[in-house]
């Protein structure tokens, strides 16, 4: 059986998707850009945007019953590559060892104009 997860402490789904799904212990995290929660626009610069990222991802990991360090798969896309080492340095910050498995995948463009977005899957209650 799967559930929906829904928090207002990360942006509203912009399209036709779920914030997350559950499904057993597993939780599938939809992409998160940098958008404020509360306002619903984008924030400024890419340092920014990384922090929103996480902090969504946070938000709707906690609304589900985990945290990010139950992530076990976490996807980056990145509109400009060159922007990968500040991605590493700030998921340091959101992050513990041992680090879930990651891919970042450079991308032609973002909703919104976003200049990163994430997403992930998370195994809670193991």
């Amino acid at each position: 059986m799967k559930s929906i997860i829904s928090t207002d402490q990360a942006p509203a789904a912009i399209g036709t998707y779920s914030q997350a799904v559950r499904v057993g212990n597993t939780v599938y995290l939809s992409g998160q850009i940098g958008l404020d929660p509360d306002s619903m626009q984008l924030v400024e610069d890419i340092e920014a945007q990384i922090h929103r990222v996480f902090a969504n991802l946070a938000a709707v990991a906690q609304a589900s019953g985990g945290s990010l360090a139950d992530v076990v798969k976490l996807n980056v896309y990145l509109t400009d590559l060159a922007h990968f080492t500040r991605v590493n340095e700030i998921m340091a910050r959101y992050f513990s060892p041992p680090y879930p498995a990651r891919a970042a995948v450079g991308v032609a463009s973002l909703p919104r104009g976003a200049l990163v977005e994430a997403d992930a899957v998370m195994v809670i209650g193991t």
